[in-house]
């Protein structure tokens, strides 16, 4: 009985490691598409803004856009 418990709670563990992963590769892939979105366009939006300027800008932009959609569940 003690095994079939063990071997239970195993699969459970590895069924929520597998689960967690799925999450942040989405999470990661979202990330990197408005970073990627929003440093093209603080380049191309006419005013003299450095490379570190719209890095930082978009580093911030999307992260709160991130933490956002995680405390929405979304």
């Amino acid at each position: 009985m003690a095994k079939i418990v063990a071997v239970f709670l195993m699969c459970m563990v590895a069924i929520a490691a597998v689960h967690i992963h799925k999450a942040e590769a989405t999470t990661e892939q979202q990330f990197s598409e408005c970073y990627h979105t929003c440093h093209k366009e603080c380049f191309q939006d006419g005013k003299a803004n450095g490379y570190t300027f719209c890095e930082m800008k978009c580093d911030a932009d999307c992260a709160s856009k991130e933490l956002k959609a995680k405390l929405l569940g979304q």
